[in-house]
């Protein structure tokens, strides 16, 4: 599919942009302002690390796609790498997909190598990642009386299962994607908080802003991120480091998600040892109050519709 209306000339697109910056709302400038200054990122990037990047949401950046005459993020991916001569089916491919899978594979053959890379991303987290300093952050979280957890996009979501485990042992804690809420449970923080701050490219400004914030104040802040040189890490306390992006699937790349996961996984179960007792009666405890909204294992128990009738 192509866009919708474009515009011709070298640097169409570009100059598409750089024509309607003035014009754009905050967020969608955020966009403009990256692209122009990097071109090559709509390319290199997912439509969701392109929003942690700009510090912004997908649907913003799908917004701004459609303002410059495109349906959507991956046309206006197409035309970006046409205008840096990567274009063509083949070329598109390997950017979006990758070199790993080819449009004529078999379901069998990306079945195997999905889950080789995806093993390999999680071999290489669990091999690099420092386990003493997972410790300390697990005994601060035991030990806290708050924790706040930032982040923005696909990193939202990783922050809101970290949240849940964490609340289901009895701590207190709380996750935050939008900035000014972010802002303002960080200016709260002091000694005896935790601030972790998730962001894959280490780079997303409104987390970084949130967990300088809390740093501020005093929390102990840790970054989980891919780069261990990204600016996140360098304003966090302790660094947590996951394995890089697998180069397929880039405009989802579970991957990242699944490293991500496992840190937290592992957080949460240092976490749960050193307050074994509490965590244990807490698990039960929250286990029983969502039991009868489950349905029983045997079928003859379950009520039929005359019996709910």
């Amino acid at each position: 599919m192509v866009p919708r209306s474009l515009d011709g000339g070298n640097g169409a697109v570009i100059g598409r942009i750089v024509a309607r910056r003035r014009s754009m709302p905050t967020a969608m400038a955020r966009i403009a302002e990256l692209v122009i200054s990097m071109p090559s990122t709509p390319v290199e990037l997912s439509i969701t690390d392109l929003a942690e990047r700009a510090g912004t949401s997908p649907a913003t950046v799908t917004r701004f796609c459609r303002t410059l005459g495109f349906d959507g993020y991956t046309q206006f991916r197409v035309a970006i790498a046409s205008e840096l001569g990567r274009g063509g089916p083949d070329g598109s491919w390997r950017t979006d997909i990758g070199t790993e899978f080819g449009p004529t594979d078999s379901p069998d053959k990306v079945l195997r190598t999905l889950l080789n890379l995806h093993v390999v991303s999680l071999e290489t987290t669990a091999a690099s990642i420092d386990l003493a300093a997972v410790g300390r952050v697990a005994q601060a979280i035991a030990d806290s009386r708050h924790i706040d957890l930032y982040g923005v996009g696909g990193s939202a979501v990783v922050a809101t299962e970290l949240q849940r485990r964490l609340h289901r042992v009895g701590l207190n804690a709380h996750a935050w994607s939008d900035t000014h809420d972010g802002l303002a449970s960080a200016a709260l923080q002091d000694e005896s908080c935790v601030a972790i701050g998730i962001s894959n490219t280490g780079q997303t400004d409104q987390t970084v802003q949130m967990l300088m914030q809390a740093g501020a104040t005093g929390a102990l802040t840790v970054a989980i991120t891919h780069d261990d040189a990204s600016w996140i890490a360098d304003v966090a306390d302790i660094s947590l480091t996951t394995a890089e992006p697998v180069a397929y699937l880039r405009p989802d790349d579970m991957s990242v998600r699944h490293t991500q996961y496992l840190v937290i996984d592992l957080l949460y179960l240092l976490v749960a040892q050193q307050m074994f007792d509490q965590a244990a009666a807490n698990l039960a405890a929250t286990a029983v109050a969502v039991s009868a909204h489950r349905r029983p294992r045997n079928p003859a128990a379950r009520p039929t519709l005359s019996q709910g009738a």
